[in-house]
């Protein structure tokens, strides 16, 4: 697994990670070994990036009795602010994070993780300060090496212009490049943070785009990326795009020199060792697909702004 300098944090990051919220959402305790399949099957294959965070329903326990035996083969993010596991608060106050990374460290059966992001919350929030306060506080006391924000749009412009987060996860993908149209992600590397691709592949809707596959839905969530691929298409084939339209997507993400680690979620080991072997084996795609997407998404981009 290909790694690359995780910004100024001196960790050589791979460049899939795994994101832990469908594990967390969809699989319950008892699926625990399902959960320890998945995880271990990245480490062992040389994935040493896990992305969860406090509202991701039980994924922090489950990662807890998965590997916190290998803790040191892996860097460990996780996010605060919001209310999670029945917890008796208000979102985004300094208590509550607070609160949160004590319970993280607790689940995940740790004495600290490598870094604690604010999870999409507003500017106002932020500007605030009493919840970037709480992160500091801990990252003095030894619980997290690094803090960072996780959102996008004009809040994670503000988080990379305030110089006080080490890293930045946001939203970026073939049918989502206003983290490269705007700079964003341009400006994070130049200062020296580390980045964190969320939905790198879209929801897989590249593939499912194609006439061909009559698809229409893909989810409340998808459905949009799935209309925006599908308007991209109709400016015709591309020379060279690979058949696997997942590859395209991570191809496209990861073909960005601005984007360190593209985190992919899943509960299914084998497609999580089928992203490792085309990661490992397939990549790069074309320099010409790359540039044609980026073409596609600008010439019809009005109001495809990042979605939150």
């Amino acid at each position: 697994m290909q790694t690359v300098p995780f910004g100024n944090t001196g960790f050589a990051v791979s460049r899939l990670g795994v994101g832990l919220s469908e594990i967390g959402s969809q699989l319950s305790i008892s699926d625990q070994d399902q959960a320890s399949s998945v995880l271990n099957t990245a480490l062992d294959s040389g994935i040493n990036f896990f992305d969860t965070s406090a509202c991701y329903g039980i994924s922090e326990q489950l990662i807890g009795k998965a590997v916190a035996n290998r803790r040191d083969e892996y860097f460990l993010a996780t996010k605060a602010g919001h209310i999670a596991l029945g917890y008796d608060g208000e979102e985004w106050t300094y208590q509550t994070v607070v609160d949160s990374i004590d319970r993280s460290l607790r689940l995940l059966q740790t004495d600290h993780v490598d870094l604690v992001q604010l999870h999409s919350c507003d500017i106002d929030v932020l500007e605030k300060g009493d919840v970037i306060r709480a992160l500091q506080e801990a990252e003095q006391a030894g619980k997290t090496r690094f803090i960072g924000y996780s959102g996008d749009n004009e809040t994670a412009h503000w988080a990379v212009d305030s110089g006080l987060f080490a890293t930045l996860q946001t939203s970026y993908n073939l049918v989502e490049q206003r983290a490269r149209t705007s700079g964003l992600l341009e400006k994070a590397t130049s200062r020296g943070m580390g980045t964190i691709i969320k939905r790198p592949i879209a929801g897989g809707v590249w593939g499912k785009s194609r006439p061909e596959s009559g698809i229409d839905d893909a989810g409340r969530y998808n459905t949009p990326y799935l209309e925006r691929a599908k308007s991209m298409r109709t400016l015709g084939p591309i020379e060279n795009e690979p058949a696997d339209g997942i590859l395209t997507a991570l191809g496209y993400t990861l073909g960005d020199p601005n984007a360190n680690v593209a985190i992919v979620g899943t509960t299914n080991p084998s497609h999580m060792a089928t992203n490792i072997n085309q990661i490992d084996n397939d990549l790069p795609i074309p320099t010409s697909v790359i540039e044609e997407l980026k073409i596609r998404f600008e010439k019809l981009d009005s109001d495809w702004a990042q979605r939150t």
